[in-house]
């Protein structure tokens, strides 16, 4: 076992010097991930497999190297999902559709962005073999349901858009050490909810605020975060209500909230639930003049067309495109071109760039035997996750925490106009109409 141990240690060692990864849509990996891959080739790969802590993916000479993209897909939040598919599909087209000279089968699997339904999409995953990289979830539910079996299986996965803060602070393990399986290319909503609460109480002038969550835990932890910082800067939480996803009716919510006329009213919901809430708030008695604010669950055409001609004055907070790279024109050209239309939602760099840290990490620790079997020691590809370091994406450059932060920092506020509700409708917005300065992510 001695001699196992001193595989795995040579090769960790090589690992964590990829500190220069993938250019964004270049197909090529860096000088560092090429030098790491030839030290990688001379190493014996029965003993590299038998050292790793989780084992090795095996893939037979001839066959593709599969990877998933896998999130909520399907149903009322499904652009979420397609979006972020989309821009994963991109990023293989990008390379050639191959990886490692094999061509690259990429599989969708709808997780349904609830805890039970992420559980089960989960599990079908940790059974399957051959897969040897996992991008999504999209929702931090999913996360929640799915990420032990994720974890038991020795597998690891890159989520585009999972922005719940806990997912990624520092004693994450202590209470859930399944989320050792976990990285993102996504903000922290850290930084989210205190940004809606900076923006309303100093920009807006909003001195008192009403919530409504619909029980995930992305929006019941980002309205906790948004509450929490109002309140420090001196405002009032005048009322908090809960909703269900599935939920139509919202007067039982907006009523009591309309007795507070609360200056503004936050709801980081997702699609349908948001709809039905902008658009029975206009009806609303104490409601006429209170600002509305969701947040990136709802920046999506779909929210527009949910909602009708009541999104119109809606504020949204979001990644701020304006600060992706300047490759990323280039991916919507790429886009309208392949899909025949613009992004659906925001996290599709996001996910394009998540691919890019898989394809990097991959080329980083496979080992190819004298029969063209390819190898990836699971463990060891884990870790060339985390030691993600400079890669050049859509959204930034990416350089992961020990956390698994590994996301650009670039968040804005949105107001939905006339434009984006039409007819004809044009979606996204043009600009951010204010992001913070960039001393706020210093906090």
């Amino acid at each position: 076992m001695r001699k196992f141990l001193r595989w795995s240690a040579v090769l960790t060692a090589m690992l964590l010097i990829v500190a220069a990864c993938t250019p964004a849509g270049s197909g090529s990996p860096s000088e560092a991930a090429s030098e790491a891959e030839s030290a990688a080739a001379s190493l014996d790969p029965a003993a590299v497999c038998a050292a790793d802590e989780f084992g090795c993916v095996e893939i037979p000479a001839g066959e593709p190297i599969h990877l998933v993209y896998w999130g909520v897909i399907l149903g009322a939040d499904g652009s979420l999902g397609v979006d972020s598919q989309r821009g994963v599909e991109i990023a293989i087209d990008d390379i050639g559709g191959k990886l490692l000279d094999r061509e690259i089968n990429l599989t969708a699997e709808d997780a349904g962005c609830t805890p039970e339904t992420g559980a089960i999409a989960a599990q079908k995953l940790a059974a399957d073999p051959t897969i040897a990289g996992l991008i999504g979830p999209n929702c931090t539910d999913e996360v929640l349901g799915g990420v032990q079996a994720i974890n038991d299986a020795g597998m690891t996965t890159v989520s585009p858009s999972a922005t719940r803060a806990g997912l990624t602070v520092p004693d994450r393990l202590d209470e859930n050490p399944s989320l050792a399986a976990f990285l993102r290319t996504a903000h922290s909503d850290y930084y989210q909810g205190r940004m809606v609460a900076e923006y309303l109480y100093n920009e807006q002038g909003a001195k008192t605020l009403a919530t409504i969550h619909d029980g995930s835990g992305y929006a019941e932890a980002l309205v906790g975060v948004t509450e929490e910082h109002f309140k420090e800067l001196g405002g009032e939480v005048v009322g908090h209500e809960a909703i269900t996803k599935t939920q139509e009716d919202m007067s039982g919510a907006l009523t009591p909230i309309g007795a507070a006329a609360p200056d503004a009213l936050y709801f980081p919901v997702f699609i349908a639930g948001a709809g039905h809430i902008a658009s029975q708030a206009k009806d609303t008695p104490g409601l006429e003049d209170t600002l509305l604010m969701s947040s990136d669950g709802t920046f999506s055409k779909d929210f527009v067309e949910a909602a009708g001609a009541a999104a119109e004055g809606q504020l949204i907070s979001s990644p701020d495109t304006s600060k992706f790279t300047a490759a990323y024109q280039d991916f919507l050209e790429k886009h309208q071109e392949k899909y025949g239309e613009a992004p659906l939602s925001i996290f599709h760099a996001h996910a394009y760039d998540a691919a890019q840290m898989v394809f990097a990490a991959i080329e980083a620790v496979a080992l190819t035997d004298a029969d063209d079997t390819i190898w990836i020691p699971r463990k060891a590809y884990r870790d060339a996750l985390y030691a993600t370091s400079g890669l050049a994406g859509l959204t930034g450059d990416h350089t992961c925490t020990p956390n698994g932060d590994c996301g650009a920092l670039i968040l804005a506020v949105y107001q939905v106009t006339a434009r984006e509700v039409g007819p004809p409708a044009v979606w996204p917005p043009e600009a951010p109409i204010w992001a913070p300065d960039p001393s706020f992510y210093d906090n």
